[in-house]
């Protein structure tokens, strides 16, 4: 035979091969289409399907490839999977019938099925493996645009997956890349990840990979998908807990990263806590807190993902017997955002309803560093401030010793630096903290009396937000129920006039009018409050109210009329 002879031959052997190929290629597609149709042996079908559309990607892989020198090595596999996927479309119409004869025979059928599937993708993966398919696996199949139909969507997510597969290690980076894009940029591709194949279990394979960038590719995809409660469960389930606190223990910084910020979105549920703490996560954790070798960004989800884990009682107590205290603490001073918030609030959760506890932050000087914070002088966020004054709110006001350091730190000049000045949240959690404050001490009372607060009250009584007006007035309340700054209150002539003025914009008997009557009531303790209430202009706006039956406006007028001023209210009253 001539070499001409022998060309032409090939020729039409490749020809061949390459028809047969695209038949299969289709017949499967036509088959994952049918078999969504089917109603019985449910978890049978889903492991064929789950198996074909790894099959179909390995196909696609050798049509993508220049396989015209390796003809003789797909000329057994092709005619074979080609007569599988036939006979099994076969299977597949008589369940969709339900013309088969019998369900035990049929499951037989299924089973046989799987193992064929099974084969040919091993077959396929012994190809991968020797490397035929490598030098030719160059053809980049083209990202869906937005609007693409998901079959395209399956397609290309199915391509990255078999470069990830079969691909050297640039290729199965800048797959993992890609998967990285479309799932960051379009959502629809989170659900096409948990589908085709079993690309999961190969991304958290990738993170115990001795290549650096397969590694960090890997742990940023697995970041993303964690964020979805759809992934939650098959990141889980495909093991990934062990894998991720290996990454925190050997990886890259990089890769690091993204492996503590895809177990802080796990851990929400306990029972992942008690698996990454079974791994030997929380001594990892707690070396790249300490350390101070890393990125503030690491150490600040570390911490995050330590707040998480001190839910469970035996991590707690583990945490505590380390001595981590007094790190998480010093970390409250850091100069980075993420690591302030995180460690002030792992200080928070780890001592919330634990005395112990809590007497060892206050010990260690938690109470001072968290005063620190709020220093209007230093350059901390408004976001890092909130959290500070939540934790203080939290951690300082159910002991008297707490509150007594605070007044010794400057934290009452502090927080009313923020009621007056501070941005809108800011200022909102300083009044509700101010609301607080003013019930825990006389002492306090008077320290916060001295420090001006009262005018900023008065300025917040009329604000649009009812919850603001309503701590703003119980503040007040408790303010001016000490004598010292009840008189301080009423020398300012406004002050009286500007309650009884409200009295009268406040919309029906609500609970904030409630409580401007006691604050009025509260004046009448002293002559010259009661003189003043008496004189006022807006005196009428009391009259109303006891007129329509308010039990405190009617109290009120009656204490009003038992003194001197007597005979001038009466006068008034029946005017």
């Amino acid at each position: 035979m001539g070499e001409e002879e022998q060309n032409q031959n090939s020729t039409e052997s490749f020809t061949a091969m390459k028809s047969s190929l695209r038949q299969a290629i289709e017949v499967i597609s036509s088959l994952i289409y049918l078999s969504h149709s089917i109603k019985v042996f449910t978890v049978k079908w889903q492991l064929i399907r789950k198996k074909l559309e790894e099959l179909s990607s390995g196909l696609m892989a050798v049509e993508n490839c220049d396989s015209s020198q390796h003809t003789a090595v797909f000329s057994g596999l092709i005619p074979a999977v080609l007569a599988t996927v036939n006979e099994c479309h076969n299977l597949a119409r008589s369940c969709v019938d339900l013309s088969y004869s019998g369900k035990l025979l049929m499951q037989s059928d299924l089973d046989v099925m799987i193992a064929k599937v099974d084969s040919h993708l091993k077959n396929l993966s012994g190809i991968y493996t020797a490397g035929i398919l490598s030098q030719g696996f160059a053809i980049v199949v083209s990202r869906p645009n937005p609007g693409a139909c998901k079959d395209d969507m399956r397609f290309y997510v199915g391509d990255l997956f078999t470069r990830m597969k079969i691909g050297d290690i640039e290729m199965k980076r800048q797959a993992l890349v890609n998967l990285y894009q479309v799932v960051d940029e379009d959502e629809r591709y989170v659900k096409l990840v948990v589908e085709v194949g079993d690309l999961v279990h190969v991304l958290v394979s990738f993170l115990d990979s001795p290549e650096m960038e397969i590694q960090e590719e890997a742990s940023k995809i697995v970041s993303l998908l964690s964020g979805f409660d759809l992934c939650k469960g098959f990141l889980v389930g495909s093991g990934i807990i062990g894998p991720l606190v290996r990454v925190l223990e050997n990886g890259s910084d990089m890769a690091k990263e993204g492996a503590a910020r895809c177990l802080q979105r796990l851990t929400v549920n306990s029972d992942n806590a008690w698996s990454v703490s079974a791994h030997g996560g929380v001594t990892a954790l707690l070396k790249i807190c300490s350390s101070g070798e890393f990125r503030g960004e690491l150490i600040g989800l570390a911490c995050g993902l330590l707040r998480n884990l001190v839910g469970v009682e035996e991590i707690k107590r583990f945490i505590v017997e380390e001595g981590a205290i007094a790190t998480f603490i010093k970390l409250a001073r850091s100069r980075e955002e993420i690591v302030q918030i995180n460690s002030i609030e792992f200080l928070q959760n780890i001592a919330s309803g634990d005395d112990s506890v809590h007497q060892m932050v206050v010990r260690e000087g938690g109470i001072r560093a968290l005063v620190r914070v709020l220093d209007p002088r230093s350059s901390t966020s408004s976001k890092t401030r909130e959290v500070a004054l939540r934790a203080i709110e939290k951690l300082c006001f159910s002991s008297q010793n707490c509150i007594s350091m605070l007044m010794n730190y400057g934290f009452i000049d502090q927080l009313f630096f923020f009621l007056r000045n501070g941005e809108v949240s800011v200022q909102e959690l300083a009044l509700k903290v101010t609301s607080r404050l003013c019930s825990t001490s006389e002492e306090a009372k008077k320290a916060m009396g001295d420090a001006g607060f009262m005018p900023e009250l008065v300025k917040l009584l009329d604000a649009k937000s009812y919850e603001v007006r309503e701590m703003a007035t119980e503040a007040l309340s408790s303010l001016v129920s000490v004598p010292k700054n009840r008189k301080r209150f009423i020398q300012d002539d406004r002050n009286i006039g500007y309650l009884l003025q409200l009295l009268d914009q406040e919309e029906g008997i609500s609970g904030n009018k409630k409580l401007l009557l006691s604050i009025l009531m509260s004046l009448t303790n002293c002559n010259s409050g009661r003189r003043k209430i008496a004189s006022s202009g807006y005196l009428k706006n009391i009259e109303k109210l006891a007129e329509a039956e308010v039990t405190d406006a009617k109290r009120l007028v009656k204490k009003l009329s038992a003194n001197r001023f007597r005979s001038i209210l009466s006068g008034l009253w029946h005017s």
